[in-house]
Protein backbone atom coordinates (compact mmCIF):
# COMPACT_ATOMS: atom_id res chain seq x y z
CA UNK A 1 0.00 0.00 0.00
CA UNK A 2 1.10 3.58 -0.84
CA UNK A 3 1.32 6.11 1.74
CA UNK A 4 -0.44 8.95 1.23
CA UNK A 5 -0.38 10.97 3.84
CA UNK A 6 1.69 13.47 2.54
CA UNK A 7 -1.47 14.38 0.34
CA UNK A 8 -3.90 14.48 2.77
CA UNK A 9 -1.90 16.62 5.46
CA UNK A 10 -1.48 18.70 1.90
CA UNK A 11 -5.31 19.05 1.71
CA UNK A 12 -5.81 19.42 5.35
CA UNK A 13 -3.62 22.40 5.51
CA UNK A 14 -5.09 24.20 2.36
CA UNK A 15 -8.60 23.38 3.45
CA UNK A 16 -7.78 24.97 7.18
CA UNK A 17 -6.69 27.82 5.34
CA UNK A 18 -9.69 28.23 3.30
CA UNK A 19 -12.01 28.25 6.35
CA UNK A 20 -10.09 30.92 8.12
CA UNK A 21 -9.79 33.51 5.49
CA UNK A 22 -12.10 36.38 5.64
CA UNK A 23 -15.06 35.87 2.90
CA UNK A 24 -13.45 39.00 0.64
CA UNK A 25 -10.35 36.77 0.59
CA UNK A 26 -12.27 33.90 -0.53
CA UNK A 27 -14.72 35.56 -3.32
CA UNK A 28 -11.25 37.42 -4.62
CA UNK A 29 -10.09 33.91 -5.63
CA UNK A 30 -8.74 31.94 -3.12
CA UNK A 31 -11.95 29.64 -3.37
CA UNK A 32 -11.92 29.72 -7.31
CA UNK A 33 -8.60 28.13 -6.59
CA UNK A 34 -9.63 25.69 -3.99
CA UNK A 35 -13.20 24.68 -6.25
CA UNK A 36 -10.42 24.36 -9.13
CA UNK A 37 -7.89 21.74 -7.40
CA UNK A 38 -11.29 20.13 -5.85
CA UNK A 39 -12.65 19.51 -9.24
CA UNK A 40 -8.99 17.96 -10.93
CA UNK A 41 -8.37 16.05 -7.87
CA UNK A 42 -12.21 14.34 -8.08
CA UNK A 43 -11.62 13.86 -12.13
CA UNK A 44 -7.95 12.27 -11.08
CA UNK A 45 -9.91 9.62 -9.03
CA UNK A 46 -12.67 9.10 -11.38
CA UNK A 47 -10.24 8.31 -14.07
CA UNK A 48 -8.52 5.51 -11.95
CA UNK A 49 -11.78 4.37 -10.58
CA UNK A 50 -13.46 4.25 -13.74
CA UNK A 51 -11.15 5.18 -17.14
CA UNK A 52 -13.93 4.95 -19.63
CA UNK A 53 -16.62 6.37 -17.58
CA UNK A 54 -17.60 10.15 -18.27
CA UNK A 55 -16.56 12.91 -16.35
CA UNK A 56 -18.21 14.25 -13.86
CA UNK A 57 -17.66 17.42 -12.54
CA UNK A 58 -18.04 18.54 -9.32
CA UNK A 59 -20.15 21.49 -8.62
CA UNK A 60 -19.69 24.93 -7.18
CA UNK A 61 -21.45 25.06 -4.33
CA UNK A 62 -20.11 28.21 -2.89
CA UNK A 63 -17.02 29.83 -1.33
CA UNK A 64 -18.18 28.47 2.26
CA UNK A 65 -18.05 25.52 1.37
CA UNK A 66 -14.93 24.99 -1.08
CA UNK A 67 -12.52 23.66 1.84
CA UNK A 68 -15.52 20.70 2.56
CA UNK A 69 -15.23 19.77 -1.35
CA UNK A 70 -11.40 19.53 -1.13
CA UNK A 71 -11.29 17.53 2.05
CA UNK A 72 -13.30 15.08 -0.16
CA UNK A 73 -11.71 14.82 -3.54
CA UNK A 74 -8.54 14.83 -1.83
CA UNK A 75 -9.23 11.68 0.81
CA UNK A 76 -11.21 10.43 -2.38
CA UNK A 77 -8.12 10.48 -4.43
CA UNK A 78 -5.62 9.43 -1.30
CA UNK A 79 -7.85 6.34 -0.52
CA UNK A 80 -7.59 4.87 -4.30
CA UNK A 81 -3.94 5.56 -4.57
CA UNK A 82 -3.09 4.17 -0.57
CA UNK A 83 -5.00 1.04 -2.02
CA UNK A 84 -3.35 0.62 -5.63
CA UNK A 85 -0.68 -2.43 -5.91
CA UNK A 86 2.39 -1.05 -4.69
CA UNK A 87 4.75 1.32 -6.87
CA UNK A 88 2.08 1.49 -9.36
CA UNK A 89 0.86 5.32 -8.55
CA UNK A 90 3.68 6.94 -7.06
CA UNK A 91 3.81 9.01 -9.62
CA UNK A 92 0.40 9.80 -9.72
CA UNK A 93 0.69 11.07 -5.78
CA UNK A 94 3.27 13.51 -6.42
CA UNK A 95 1.57 15.19 -9.15
CA UNK A 96 -1.41 15.33 -6.89
CA UNK A 97 0.78 16.87 -3.88
CA UNK A 98 2.26 19.05 -5.94
CA UNK A 99 -1.15 20.33 -7.41
CA UNK A 100 -2.22 21.18 -3.75
CA UNK A 101 0.70 22.96 -3.15
CA UNK A 102 0.87 24.98 -5.98
CA UNK A 103 -2.66 25.96 -5.70
CA UNK A 104 -2.74 26.97 -2.08
CA UNK A 105 0.59 29.26 -3.58
CA UNK A 106 -1.46 31.23 -5.92
CA UNK A 107 -4.34 31.19 -3.73
CA UNK A 108 -2.12 33.31 -1.53
CA UNK A 109 -3.12 31.41 2.26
Amino acid sequence: MLDTSELTAAVERFADRLRAAPQSRLQRGAAAEGLALARELALRAQRIEEPEGSARIMPDAGVFTVADQLVVAGNDLAEILRTAPAGSRERELGEAVDLVREAAGRAGL
